[in-house]
């Protein structure tokens, strides 16, 4: 994974140590690999983010969570608040179908699909539509609590993986692309 592409959008060290608000926040903040770009640092920040980014709330939960995930696994920072987002109104549902999915599995239970919620409540009255949803919840909850954490660890796992084999796979091609150069520029004196 190209640096320079990243360094285009990120501020540099300096920057960021000089931040009057950053400065107040001590050496929390200050450590190198948080805004850094290695591969290590990078491939942390998106792990942490795609754990991150499965726990329940709105997007300011999410980046709080990958933020202090980040500066506990000393991991760039803003690429692990910006790789939350994958989770959003979108992609929440599918996600969560998946992590139900896995829940059952670990928990060896039969039954593949989310049960069915009761659409025929429509335009029935609230006292009537809360019992049948919390009944709803109920039945999905055991799978859905333990598969989501599940889903979030082996979605980390992935991405740390990927990211470390794209940004070793990048770096050999670029190895390869400046010794064939050299190569060449050799052949012609």
């Amino acid at each position: 994974m190209p640096r320079k592409f990243f360094r285009r959008f990120l501020p540099s060290h300096e920057t960021v140590r000089s931040n009057r608000h950053i400065a107040r926040l001590g050496p929390w903040l200050q450590h190198h690999n948080l805004w850094h770009l290695h591969r290590r640092s990078v491939a942390g920040g998106i792990a942490v983010g795609l754990f991150a980014g499965l726990i329940p709330g709105s997007n300011p939960v999410q980046f709080t969570a990958g933020a202090l995930l980040a500066i506990a696994f000393r991991v760039n920072l803003p690429l692990a608040a910006l790789v939350t987002l994958y989770s959003n109104p979108f992609t929440i549902v599918p996600l969560y179908i998946a992590a139900f999915m896995l829940g059952q599995f670990v928990m060896l239970q039969s039954g593949g699909q989310l049960p069915d919620f009761a659409f025929s409540l429509e335009g029935k009255g609230f006292g009537e539509w809360i019992p049948a949803a919390l009944h709803w919840l109920t039945s999905v909850g055991k799978p859905l609590i333990v598969g989501l954490p599940l889903l979030a660890l082996l979605l980390a796992l992935i991405g740390y993986f990927a990211t470390d084999w794209a940004w070793r796979l990048y770096v050999r091609c670029a190895w390869q692309r400046r010794r064939r150069l050299r190569a060449l520029r050799a052949g012609r004196k």
